[in-house]
């Protein structure tokens, strides 16, 4: 792509932004950036140390001054205002994750899906680190895509998780490896409808060919649809059955046809879910002919991921774990599932929209209390409140206090929201990093046994 001297908008002020605004300056573009909302310090510090001018408070006519591309931010719609009037004006638009994929000299092994792209995309960077071959984790997480393309010398490979967001700006991005690993509804305020939104999901295979490699669930039927252009190698994992060319997984062993590749105790994470981030994850190192050893070095020395049913504290034999990034309720579905003990749930936030009625059966049979706060809590006692005892809580200090109260030696103390975090946090992270605080504040170290992470 020929950008030298061409003035390209970002739309839309974050990290990926300056990270953008260097890859551009690096190409010899001349990068402006325009964001609606209000000033941000670091960020336009960051910006001020580049060179790269900016607006902040609206888009004025100075997004548009002899624009060649422009390129909006993954978090902004593509009906947002300012991406309207670019096309409007003819100005081609362009995704980060494509225009940094045009840019990059590593292989990228690419990781999407609705659940466990996070755990799946940190496992398999430490498989690959553990093989002692130069890798990053970049993408949808804390390190752009851009940022990781402009490492000096390129990385040999990058781990790339990759949100539907980006995808539905696809039109050439090919990795070497892309990964589907669930579908289950989210996002539908943006994509509509579910068609919508596999379809998103299914271009991170549209422009692969000879070489190339599709890493998908056969246990999903819309994974398994999805098509795989002619010349990339088709690649199954299953927890359900053995498949043809891939990794599955009988509950004791994953295997490649027969020959067993790693056992279960090879991988300290709990719960189904984990085992199929796992055997993805095999499936992809195998898809890669990632020396063997290396990997399963790798997945016995992973703990997980922060946020991801992470194990804060074991206090007085009761086990508190975070998984703070169960914004669905498909994901909390998948936090029960994992624990064979009873569970005194917190659970609340900004709802999607979808029903929690479902879940009943499974909190009647393993959830012995519910801790409901946020503003989605009425809601949640409304399907879920017939099912267990609920009890309201004011405040993530409030909600631990009242977990604490009614959990007993062998229980498990778990936070999965199924909401957002915006009614009361920036983001999911500060939603975790609080709880882990309040369940640790004010315990005497001669009774709590201190998590992993």
């Amino acid at each position: 792509m020929e950008l030298r001297d061409a003035n390209v908008t970002i739309i839309g002020l974050g990290e990926t932004a300056v990270a953008l605004a260097r890859l551009l300056r690096r190409v010899g573009a001349r990068p402006f950036v325009s964001e609606l909302g209000p000033r941000r310090p670091a960020l336009c510090t960051a910006l001020d140390a580049l060179g790269v001018p900016y607006e902040t408070g609206g888009h004025t006519d100075r997004a548009f001054d002899g624009v060649a591309l422009a390129v909006p931010s993954p978090g902004v719609p593509l009906d947002a205002p300012l991406p309207r009037e670019m096309r409007r004006r003819g100005v081609p638009l362009l995704g980060e994750m494509e225009l940094a994929g045009r840019c990059c000299r590593s292989r990228v092994l690419a990781v999407t899906g609705t659940n466990g792209k996070t755990t799946t995309t940190e496992l398999l960077r430490a498989m690959i680190d553990a093989c002692g071959l130069p890798v990053l984790l970049a993408g949808n997480n804390a390190v752009p895509f851009s940022a990781a393309v402009l490492a000096d010398p390129p990385p040999a490979f990058i781990v790339l998780e990759v949100s539907s967001y980006q995808l539905e700006m696809s039109i050439s991005f090919r990795p070497w490896i892309g990964c589907v690993l669930n579908l289950t509804p989210d996002h539908l305020a943006r994509h509509k409808t579910m068609a919508d939104y596999a379809a998103a999901k299914a271009r991170l295979f549209a422009f692969q060919g000879e070489g190339d490699a599709a890493v998908l669930n056969e246990d999903d039927p819309c994974v398994a649809a999805m098509p795989v252009p002619p010349g990339a190698r088709r690649i199954g994992f299953s927890l359900e059955r053995p498949v043809a060319d891939g990794v599955w997984f009988d509950g004791t062993a994953y295997r490649s046809g027969e020959t067993v590749v790693a056992v279960a105790a090879d991988s300290p994470l709990p719960g189904r879910h984990n085992a199929q981030n796992v055997a993805a994850a095999l499936a992809v190192t195998r898809a890669g002919a990632f020396p063997q050893g290396g990997v399963i070095a790798g997945l016995r020395g992973f703990r997980g991921v922060e946020h991801r049913i992470e194990h804060v504290a074991t206090i007085d034999g009761v086990d508190y774990y975070n998984d703070s990034k169960s914004t669905n309720v498909d994901s909390l579905r998948v936090a029960i599932e994992s624990f064979g003990r009873p569970i005194v749930l917190i659970a609340g936030g900004r709802g999607k929209g979808d029903p929690y009625l479902g879940l009943g059966p499974l909190v009647r049979d393993r959830v012995k209390a519910l801790i409901t706060l946020g503003e989605d809590a009425p809601r949640i006692e409304k399907e879920l409140g017939a099912f267990a005892p609920a009890t309201r809580a004011a405040s993530m200090e409030d909600a631990v206090r009242l977990a604490r109260a009614c959990a007993a030696d062998g229980d498990i103390v778990l936070l999965s929201p199924a909401c957002a975090s915006f009614d009361m946090y920036q983001n999911f992270e500060e939603r975790g990093r609080h709880f882990r605080a309040c369940v640790r504040e004010g315990t005497s170290r001669d009774n709590i046994e201190e998590g992993s992470s």
